[in-house]
């Protein structure tokens, strides 16, 4: 892939068209006018974050992301209990997206007075159509994630180009912009909601064996993502907040799906009501083929360094994909799915549970990855070519902030889970135990099989690593995602 086709894949991670029609509503709600600050801040943090990130990169030339920076800095039992939440943490967030997808079309078929689906229906139609995809080439995703993205990106810049253009509703201010607006509102909360819009632009360094001139291609996609999709977002927020005026936050707060239909009708033409309905569920597929590629892709590595089986880690002669650990996603969705249907959960709340879960695991594994990049540089590595902010002050900034979020989210686990206070804090249970029992695991290897924990976090697929790994184990060839040999067990 080229350094814009890993960019769209991972800006449909965010869906751009689903956040500004479902979750800029409730920063709208939280922080009232000041919600377009707050994404500026989101932006500058998220991009103060990927200074570290891509400096371990660059240091760390290995695809595993998460997985393989955490072993670097923090160790190997840290590592794998993180390459685990990663893995659960992904699939809640795909498993909850699925359901909203069934939830939308439903909706969308319902109102043009098509028969009443269940939700499930159109969510099997969904999983059968991502899961098909993830087994071919990733260039055959990233076309259509790229004309998905397209499209919904030109809608909204229609909808922000008419409101800016004809003044909002009662003319355009500045007071959106500063920081007194965004003290006006929940400060804590609306910073919350925006950093979980952001989630997806981590994943570039998974990619890494399938991108040209990785050490180029990755830090652009990375900074691009972060970039384009910060920019959107605060254009958005700011042109949604003028189009309702002094209104916004009740509107917010009364009609928080309609606020952007409504208002795109309003201001554009009452035809582009139903477009962004329909944008939202393309927005929704695109996002679902960038989840389940960077799952696929998790699950790879893994296998790749025999922390799940090997058999995993085959790749496909003619598509040069993970194919197999890409079924095994889909058949795990897929069960999920299944178990979801046959215990009669509402698709609304299971789309609230699930990916609100996902994204604190993921926010936790930011942070994990913010502290890892300050240990290796400074114990581990001690690289005189790179300065201090980019491997001590930029991940401190961003460590002390994402941890900050993620002990706000579990305190006030009800606004990511929904239900009452405390009724389903459980669920971040489903969090420390796939971490704990990652660590468990690294014990078991380390004084069970020791030949398979020298090569936790490995996951390099170099020439000089799969020559170390050929010798340790002198197993069956199969083939790297570059085309290359690599050891098959």
């Amino acid at each position: 892939m080229s350094a814009s086709s890993l960019t769209l894949t991972v800006l449909a991670f965010s869906a751009p068209m689903a956040v500004v029609t479902g979750f800029i509503p409730f920063t709208i709600l939280f922080g009232g006018e000041g919600a377009t600050f707050a994404f500026v801040l989101v932006t500058i943090l998220l991009l103060v974050f990927s200074v570290g990130y891509i400096a371990m990169t660059k240091h760390l030339p290995k695809p595993g992301a998460f997985y393989s920076f955490i072993t670097a800095g923090l160790g190997k039992g840290a590592g794998l209990g993180s390459a685990y939440l990663a893995i659960v943490s992904y699939i809640a967030v795909l498993v909850g997206s699925y359901a909203f997808l069934g939830l939308c079309v439903s909706g969308l078929v319902t109102t043009l007075n098509g028969p009443d689906i269940p939700w499930w229906a159109w969510a099997i139609a969904g999983w059968a159509i991502v899961s098909t995809l993830g087994y071919f080439h990733i260039e055959v995703s990233a076309k259509i994630l790229s004309i998905a993205m397209v499209g919904e990106v030109i809608l909204v810049m229609i909808f922000n180009v008419f409101v800016l253009a004809k003044g909002g509703a009662e003319g355009l201010s500045a007071t959106p912009f500063t920081p007194g607006a965004l003290m006006g509102g929940d400060v804590p909360v609306t910073m919350l909601f925006c950093i979980l819009v952001f989630m997806g632009f981590e994943a570039t360094a998974l990619f890494r064996d399938e991108v040209r001139t990785p050490n180029k291609t990755i830090p652009r996609a990375t900074y691009g993502a972060v970039l384009f999709v910060g920019v959107l977002y605060i254009i958005s927020a700011y042109a949604l907040t003028s189009a309702y005026g002094s209104k916004a936050q009740e509107v917010a707060t009364n009609a928080p799906a309609a606020m952007f239909p409504d208002a795109i009708g309003a201001f554009v033409a009452p035809v582009f009501t139903e477009l962004a309905f329909i944008f939202v569920i393309t927005s929704l597929v695109a996002a679902l083929i960038s989840i389940h590629n960077v799952v696929a892709r998790y699950v790879y590595n893994l296998a790749y360094d025999r922390a799940l089986p090997v058999y995993l880690s085959k790749i496909h002669v003619r598509h040069h994909s993970p194919h197999r650990a890409s079924t095994a996603v889909g058949v795990a969705a897929g069960l999920v799915i299944l178990f979801l249907i046959l215990a009669g959960t509402d698709s609304a709340k299971v789309y609230g549970q699930l990916s609100g879960l996902g994204s604190v695991g993921i926010i936790f594994l930011m942070g994990a990855v913010s502290l890892s990049v300050i240990v290796w540089f400074r114990t581990k590595a001690k690289l005189s070519g790179e300065n201090a902010f980019k491997v001590i002050i930029a991940p401190l900034v961003s460590l002390l902030a994402f941890a900050f979020t993620v002990v706000f989210a579990l305190l006030h686990f009800e606004l990511i889970v929904g239900g009452a206070p405390g009724e389903n804090i459980g669920l971040a249970l489903i969090l420390a135990t796939t971490f704990l029992a990652g660590i468990a695991l690294t014990l078991y290897f380390r004084f069970v099989k020791p030949h398979l924990y020298a090569g936790l976090g490995h996951s390099d697929h170099s020439p000089a690593g799969k020559a170390a790994t050929q010798n340790a184990d002198q197993l069956e060839p199969t083939h790297a995602l570059d085309g290359s040999s690599l050891p098959n067990q």
